[in-house]
């Protein structure tokens, strides 16, 4: 009798709570439609848009929608913007965007979205910035973006579009920013773009683009980047006008299929960053001298003739100046360095090798931070020059990496949180939690970054409105482009924490790009803005008291607490007889596995180590889920994949993983140290390893860049790995995604091969005891590391991982990518070997290496890459032959303070403490395989059901 009354007591309370005047909704309605459609074609796999459904977008904050203060001339509040940054949205653009008719920034940047732009974008008038870089968008550019009177930025790159540039681009009168780089645009260039008033940047580097460079692009009156670097303006020449944008700060066009002669860019007064490279520019080189503020000069590979003018020489800030694989002849400049200060790290380049140089104009005496590279000239045969013999080595050149911090020596920071030692307080040894930031010049006028770096932080934390020791350059690392990616952390003012209010502030600032434009620093853009852990957890001291509204809502609020609340125990009075079948339910589904090696652990457990799943404890993510840097209870670093629900496809298959995965012990393997099995959670906890993955150490401009025996090293550690898994592994597996970013690294750089999502088990021997030689399968990997046959017959063998496994020997070698704006490492490196000039392609940043051994290794990986499966080594020939370049090699006895040994395959399995590789050197940037085609990461993926033997 009591339930019952009860029960009438709640209703009547959850009654009076339904019977208050709800909430006016006061956002323009078909704004809220909008937004409902929008949110409708997208995929939100994390979640971050779930409050799109919940009350008035404006008056409840829906999440990542911002509106203005005050209701406009109709009596509604409008959407001001859509930040929609990196939260790994995927689907496509709703036309009914263009029902938001006042929105001013429409930010959609770094997500996986595909389909066409809609052309109803063009409805929205007061646009201001189109931020739709680093997605899947395909189609044609819509006229109707042609006619937004407001826009100032238009950034699309890194996308397939495809087709001309519209004409109707012409008409965006108030446009500053063309950032279309990293397409597939296609045609002319409009000539009309002539009339644009405001341009400063027009970024269309890697595209199709075709046709003749429009002279008048000259008559633009604002005008300070031309980079159109990788189109194909075949036949064509540099129109001379150019020599007469007096605005120019950069000019770029390399690898453009140009002809003609060099232009004259003497009359350039401010241009700092000149690259003519890899056309077929013919004719002398201009006597007039470049202007003083100039950095590089790149005019390699081209046909030029003639003698090297004396006008290089007097320049104070050039780094660089590459003349190389041209036919130039006569003497080698001697005084090119004489006006430069070389203080502050400054050094300078002079490249000019592999042409017909014949004699010194003076002796050569160069200060210790210049490097001249004349190898391939015949000066360096001729019996009577004598002491240039170290300028005649076959050798390559070093970007200078980061600088260290001279900060006092700390006591280490509190662990409850995220603390960091503010490097340059004011306060000494001040702990404080910082704010990532991943962000990227987009054409930087330099070379070399490191002389610059004091200067890039006075301009950026000047423009944040920050102190100077609130912003660190934790890493840079040069990208193809070349672009200067860099992770920016940000302290607070003197305390250990950011408010809710400078967070926004901050992120607001990036955002709306309301950071000043820098000559030498160019465009840039933002690639990430984690404020991790305050987001959710620090609370906004900005605000004293209460509004009436806000105290109103409260009271809503309370009735509605005690409403659900009331309904809460009326539910555990009604089921509260159910509750034990639904438990033997829920338990039944479980499938009970004790495995050896591999622990159990609990939730609260893993929870505790991450902080609650905080995202300062974040390292990672992909459509799998999430993965986390977690901390044990016997102080051991882990890493943690958190699967979302559905991605592990059921209980079935996430144990089949967790077991295969077990099986596997050898040092040049990722160890599984086990899982986590409660109800709606499944986890996997891997080893940590703090040296990130091979990928990282190829692209990156670091401070100690691998050498070649670091590289053989990690080559043979690569292969034993691999090798295991096809001989020793019971039964064997074929790996079927080998690639850069799967090979991690330890703290002593021991490689290890991770990543088994994609994996499969070699065939079962046949009922006469053999077994075929392939798997058939359906084809998955990452593109530029498949196996061609494969890729054909979905036939998967050994030799598909040898395919992968040598291109990413060719890598190692060259430090390319494997599919680079259209370039497939594979087919460069064979053509270079064809040529004879295997060493051209050899890694600029590997230092000076024994050139037998280099080759030896290019021969063996080209052999691993060639498209007959038959004509490629098998794992055990791969090894033999590593090892016998290794024992030939110089240099790889230093070696052995880093602990190389050539134990056999059946090493023992790394121990529970150690640890999983992150991708950079801050933990936060952990960014695991985010390019893989097929959603696989390094703890991702399913393996396919098995019968275990």
């Amino acid at each position: 009798m009591l339930r019952y009354r009860l029960f009438y007591v709640c209703s009547i309370i959850l009654m009076f709570y339904l019977v208050q005047p709800t909430e006016a909704q006061i956002t323009a309605p078909w704004e809220v439609d909008a937004l409902k459609a929008i949110r409708g074609s997208l995929i939100d796999p994390q979640g971050y848009l779930n409050s799109w459904n919940r009350g008035d977008p404006c008056m409840r904050n829906w999440s990542r929608v911002l509106c203005y203060n005050a209701t406009a001339s109709d009596g509604y509040l409008h959407v001001l913007e859509l930040q929609l940054l990196r939260l790994n949205l995927s689907g496509t653009l709703a036309p009914e965007l263009g029902q938001l008719s006042h929105m001013k920034i429409m930010d959609f940047m770094w997500n996986n979205i595909s389909g066409s732009i809609p052309k109803e974008v063009g409805n929205i008038t007061s646009l201001k910035l189109l931020l739709l870089n680093g997605n899947q968008l395909s189609g044609s550019l819509p006229e109707e973006i042609g006619f937004l009177p407001n826009l100032d930025r238009i950034q699309i790159d890194q996308n397939h579009i495809s087709g001309p540039i519209p004409k109707s681009f012409a008409n965006l009168n108030k446009t500053k920013h063309f950032h279309m780089n990293n397409n597939s645009l296609s045609g002319q260039i409009p000539p009309e773009l002539s009339r644009l008033p405001s341009l400063v940047h027009l970024l269309l580097d890697n595209n199709n683009l075709s046709g003749y460079l429009p002279s008048e692009l000259s008559k633009l009156p604002k005008l300070l980047i031309i980079q159109l670097d990788n189109n194909n303006f075949s036949g064509t020449s540099i129109p001379p006008s150019y020599g007469n944008i007096t605005t120019l700060l950069k000019l770029s066009l390399r690898n453009c299929s140009l002809e003609g002669p060099v232009p004259d860019v003497s009359g350039i007064p401010q241009l700092g960053y000149l690259d003519l490279s890899w056309n077929q520019l013919r004719g002398p080189i201009p006597s007039g001298q470049p202007a003083s503020n100039i950095t590089t000069i790149d005019l390699s590979h081209n046909l030029l003739n003639g003698s090297i003018p004396g006008s290089f020489s007097g320049l104070p800030n050039l780094q660089r100046l590459s003349l190389d694989n041209n036919n130039l002849d006569g003497s080698v400049p001697s005084d090119v360095w004489r006006n430069i200060d070389f203080s502050g790290n400054r050094s300078l380049i002079l490249d000019f090798q592999n042409n017909s140089l014949t004699n010194l104009s003076n002796p050569l005496a160069p200060p210790a931070n210049v490097t001249i590279l004349l190898s391939g000239n015949p000066i360096c045969t001729s019996p009577n020059q004598l002491n240039i013999t170290q300028y005649c080595q076959t050798t390559s050149v070093i970007v200078p990496g980061g600088s260290e911090s001279n900060s006092t020596v700390c006591q280490p920071c509190s662990t409850d949180l995220p603390y960091e030692n503010v490097p340059m307080s004011p306060i000494p040894c001040l702990c404080a939690i910082p704010l990532y930031v991943d962000y990227r010049l987009k054409s930087p006028g330099f070379w070399d970054f490191v002389p610059y770096e004091g200067q890039f932080q006075q301009y950026l934390s000047s423009g944040l409105s920050l102190s100077l020791y609130q912003l660190e350059v934790s890493n840079f690392m040069w990208e193809e482009g070349p672009r200067l990616a860099m992770h920016l952390k940000l302290f607070p003012n003197r305390t250990a924490f950011f408010n809710k209010s400078e967070v926004l502030r901050l992120r607001g600032m990036f955002t709306g790009w309301l950071i000043g434009d820098s000559d030498i620093f160019g465009p840039y853009e933002l690639l990430n803005f984690n404020p991790g852990w305050y987001n959710e957890m620090l609370p906004d001291r900005t605000k004293s008291s209460l509004s009436t509204g806000a105290i109103v809502g409260i009271v809503v609020a309370t009735f509605a607490a005690a409403a659900f609340l009331s309904s809460l125990i009326t539910l555990v009075i009604l089921r509260r007889r159910s509750r034990y079948s639904s438990s033997k339910k829920r338990s039944a589904k479980r499938i009970p596995m004790k495995i050896d090696g591999v622990k159990d652990f609990s939730f609260e457990e893993l929870s505790h180590g991450t902080n609650d799943f905080s995202d300062s404890a974040l390292i990672g993510q992909g459509g799998y889920g999430k993965v986390y840097r977690g901390i044990l209870s016997d102080g051991a670093i882990v890493a943690i994949k958190r699967a979302q629900q559905g991605s592990l496809q059921g209980s079935k298959e996430f144990f089949t993983e967790i077991e295969l995965l077990s099986r596997l012990h050898h040092r040049n393997l990722v160890s599984l140290l086990g899982y986590c099995d409660e109800e709606d959670e499944q986890m996997l906890v891997y080893e940590f390893m703090p040296n990130g993955t091979l990928r990282d150490h190829l692209s990156v401009r670091s401070k100690e860049p691998l050498n070649f025996p670091m590289r053989l090293r990690i080559a043979l550690g690569s292969s034993r790995g691999i090798l295991y898994l096809h001989t020793e592994a019971d039964p064997p597996i074929f790996h079927r995604d080998i690639k850069a970013s799967n090979i991690l690294l330890d703290s002593k750089f021991v490689a290890k091969v991770a990543d088994f999502g994609l994996s499969r088990l070699a065939p079962e021997p046949e009922t006469e005891g053999t077994a075929p030689g392939h798997v058939s399968t359906v084809v998955k990997g990452t593109p530029g590391y498949l196996d061609p046959e494969y890729f054909l017959t979905h036939k998967l063998t050994d030799k598909s991982d040898v395919y992968s496994l040598g291109v990413v020997f060719l890598e190692l070698l060259t430090g390319m990518q494997p599919i680079s704006h259209g370039r497939n490492i594979v087919r460069e490196v064979v053509a270079a070997n064809q040529s004879g000039m295997i060493l051209s392609v050899v890694d600029n940043r590997m230092g000076s290496y024994p050139a037998e051994s280099v080759e030896k290794f290019a021969a063996l990986a080209l052999r691993c890459c060639r498209d007959e499966t038959d004509a490629r080594p098998s794992m055990v020939e791969v090894m033999r032959e590593l090892e016998a370049i290794w024992e030939m090699t110089p240099e790889t006895g230093s070696m052995a303070s880093l602990s190389v040994t050539m134990e056999p395959s059946n090493t023992a399995t790394p121990s529970s403490g150690s640890r999983m590789a992150s991708s950079s050197a801050n933990d936060h940037q952990y960014n695991m395989s985010s390019s893989d085609v097929s959603g696989s990461n390094l703890l991702s993926g399913v393996v396919p059901s098995i019968n275990p033997r």
